[in-house]
């Protein structure tokens, strides 16, 4: 009976030196993946006041041709096109590319992703044959005030869509080495806004800069 009653006493005593443990059950999952597109959306905004900046400053200096060549005697409309086109093609390819992400689909996600750096390397070939042929017959940058804020407009947009290019090769890297983690997950997304936002911008290029340059 002593022995059972000093079992139970020294229970008691362990239990009473035992600290409390709390559970918190209802603690929220800090949401990394909604930051991350936060973050590049904030960042998308700030490019599109870059872009607006640009556009405006084409607006003003646009018709100053200082008796130097104008739109109708530079740009050549079939050919914008087409450029046109291979960027509207790869931005279709790239929506594929998400599709197959979605469906844990690695290959012919792959395969999209490796055609729309395709179009995006054929719109760059494109637009430097054009620059090319521009420099040559002397309507380079210092040209006149058209000039160089048509260059100044045109190329960057191009050297957004050689970062995307380089981009787009980083994360076939990633994606066949550590696969569809939801890390690389959100940063195709992101990359996927970066591509249509450089689409958008192109159409409002194509608008503004050449057809309107064109028909005035």
């Amino acid at each position: 009976m002593a022995s059972v009653t000093a079992d139970a006493s020294a229970a008691e005593a362990g239990s009473a030196n035992e600290q409390p443990v709390f559970y918190v059950t209802d603690e929220h999952e800090h949401a990394e993946g909604g930051s991350t597109q936060l973050g590049f959306w904030l960042y998308l905004m700030s490019d599109c006041l870059v872009f607006a900046v640009l556009f405006a400053t084409y607006g003003v200096l646009g018709g100053s041709f200082a008796a130097g060549p104008s739109p109708k005697d530079l740009f050549d409309l079939p050919l914008v096109a087409l450029n046109t086109t291979m960027l509207l093609l790869s931005s279709i390819t790239y929506g594929f590319a998400v599709l197959e992400m979605q469906k844990n689909r690695v290959s012919p996600m792959l395969l999209w992703l490796a055609i729309t750096g395709l179009f995006g390397a054929a719109f760059l070939g494109i637009e430097l044959f054009e620059f090319t042929h521009m420099i040559l017959e002397g309507a380079t940058p210092k040209r006149s005030a058209f000039l160089s804020s048509f260059f100044t407009l045109v190329g960057t947009h191009g050297l957004h869509v050689t970062f995307g290019i380089i981009w787009m090769i980083t994360l076939i890297v990633q994606v066949r080495m550590f696969g569809l983690t939801d890390a690389n997950k959100r940063r195709l997304l992101c990359l996927s806004m970066f591509w249509h936002f450089l689409d958008v911008v192109w159409i409002g290029v194509f608008t503004f800069v050449y057809l309107m340059g064109v028909l005035r």
